[in-house]
């Protein structure tokens, strides 16, 4: 008792000290309105600014700082953004934009056509989507004040796609600079609902409404993404209601479903996935027989109800449903990969892997992120899983830079998992885990498998803007990774989508046009103020 009192004691110091910027409690029914959500790490250990730095932490707060020339919903949708309307020729080579008039960066300045030119020309080339599409942009002309024409030197299948992932910067602020280096990275400005305001070093960030955001009323004073790690103490600060917001361990779920102020946000977000990667380098991993062998020996329903404690879904194929233009209903892993392990043993067999004296065929290394909670959920069942048909597992679990060192730099891994977003076009997320990556690159496929015919159907896909022909090559790339199998998705997982306490915040579930978008216009206080 004496335990629970302290870790309650503790989360409501962190929550004074996240409000105490505000001068007030944090009640919505206070002068000032205070959202308060939660973050697992020190964001500015990588930076506010998803157009120079990747990571969960830059994308969420880009999302409510900074504006695209497009919106994307989660579930894919555009819609008009900085730019109100657009245009692609019919050759796939000219896309025209019509910039919306009388928007203002946060400091007041004009948002210009001079700016998205700055930015296709400077900034675009920097992002991790944006350099496969700054290749193809042969010239940016400012048409006149409210147009900009993007003109192609071939046509680039996922072109709106892109841009919508693309955040405009103010040229004002970087030009003459080392991007990468600028100050605004970390104190952004931008042009969306919330602006930058204070950071308190290892402890929180805070951000203010926007009194003149262009697309309407922002009804929350001030936000403050508060800093807490331990995942139990996140949930604890929830349930008690100090937080509004923050990303649960799977497991809390059932408690969250059964507190009446408590609810999984099932929208906001990008569908992601927990994936099974496994390095084609190494043996016995470099035989297809035996890939897919082990990919079916991970019972995926079970990893769906246990390991993510029904917050995620056995996936039945590379690309999710949601995706259904692109989705090969050939690919059917319940068909072609059933968790069989007589089936599974008599394959592994036949491979020439026979169990030796001790019952076990080979030995492998499970290589993963410590802090990812449902990958350390889902690795302990493979874990057992594998020993079923005469795998010996390690498990090793490592911290994210590690990771990241070892799968990417040094292909130091048996196997892997991670959890992943699928992205906001199946060329700009999912193909990329398949394609040819020998220069490995970060983010990018790491097993070392190249095949000629996957990067065929991968070009394909990149090389018409005609959807009904970018699906046909996304199919075939699908139909020859399932033949190889080395890189895979176990589950569809919504357990990284925010919990919310609905104690002092309605309307937070409202879905958003912007990916990652807070419901900034639509929360209203649950006190009716």
């Amino acid at each position: 008792m004496r335990r629970r009192t302290r870790t309650a004691t503790v989360l409501a110091a962190l929550t004074a000290g996240a409000l105490a910027l505000g001068g007030c409690s944090g009640s919505a029914g206070d002068e000032e309105r205070i959202w308060v959500g939660v973050v697992g790490g020190d964001p500015m250990n990588f930076g506010l600014n998803a157009q120079l730095a990747v990571g969960s932490a830059p994308r969420l707060f880009s999302a409510q700082i900074l504006d695209p020339l497009i919106y994307m919903s989660d579930d894919f949708e555009l819609s008009p953004a900085l730019a109100e309307d657009w245009e692609v020729s019919d050759d796939g080579l000219t896309l025209t934009l019509h910039l919306r008039s009388g928007v203002e960066w946060h400091d007041g300045e004009p948002f210009t056509a001079e700016d998205v030119e700055f930015n296709f020309e400077e900034i675009v080339p920097l992002q991790a989507y944006g350099s496969e599409l700054a290749e193809r942009i042969s010239d940016v002309e400012v048409v006149d004040d409210d147009t900009v024409e993007v003109h192609l030197s071939r046509p680039y299948g996922p072109l709106l796609e892109n841009v919508s992932q693309q955040y405009m910067l103010p040229k004002h602020v970087y030009e003459g600079t080392d991007y990468v280096t600028n100050p605004a990275n970390n104190a952004p400005i931008g042009t969306g609902p919330m602006m930058y305001d204070s950071y308190v070093e290892g402890s929180e960030v805070s951000l203010v409404k926007n009194p003149d955001f262009w697309g309407g009323e922002v009804q929350v004073e001030r936000a403050v993404f508060t800093v807490i790690p331990d995942i139990s103490a996140r949930g604890e600060a929830l349930f008690a209601g100090e937080v509004d917001e923050a990303v649960l361990h799977p497991s809390q779920q059932g408690r969250v479903a059964d507190t009446e102020q408590t609810k999984l946000l099932k929208h906001g977000m990008f569908p992601e996935s927990i994936v099974m990667i496994q390095n084609t380098e190494r043996e016995p991993l470099t035989d297809p027989a035996v890939r897919r062998a082990l990919f079916a020996a991970i019972d995926r329903a079970a990893i769906a109800d246990t390991a993510l404690a029904g917050v995620g879904v056995p996936a039945k194929g590379f690309i999710p449903e949601s995706l259904d233009w692109a989705v090969n209903q050939d690919v059917d892993f319940d068909r072609d990969f059933v968790y069989d392990v007589d089936a599974i043993n008599a394959a592994l067999d036949e491979a020439g892997y026979p169990r030796g004296a001790d019952g076990t065929r080979f030995s492998l290394s499970v290589l993963y992120i410590n802090a990812l909670h449902e990958v350390v959920s889902t690795v302990e069942m493979v874990a057992s899983m594998l020993a079923d048909v005469g795998v010996d597992v390690t498990l090793d679990g490592v911290g994210g830079a590690a990771y990241v060192d070892r799968v990417y730099t040094q292909g130091d891994y048996d196997l892997a998992f991670v959890r992943t977003p699928v992205g906001a076009d199946p060329s700009l997320g999912i193909v990329n885990w398949y394609a040819c990556n020998e220069e490995r690159q970060s983010g990018r496929n790491p097993t070392g498998m190249c095949d000629p015919e996957i990067d065929a159907a991968a070009s394909a896909a990149l090389d018409t803007s005609d959807r009904e022909q970018r699906g046909e090559a996304l199919r075939d790339l699908q139909s020859r990774a399932a033949e190889l199998m080395f890189y895979a998705p176990i589950a569809w997982y919504d357990g990284a989508f925010p919990t919310a306490n609905t104690t002092r915040w309605e309307r937070d579930d409202e879905p958003q046009i912007h990916a990652e978008r807070r419901p900034w216009l639509t929360m209203r206080p649950a006190d009716g103020s």
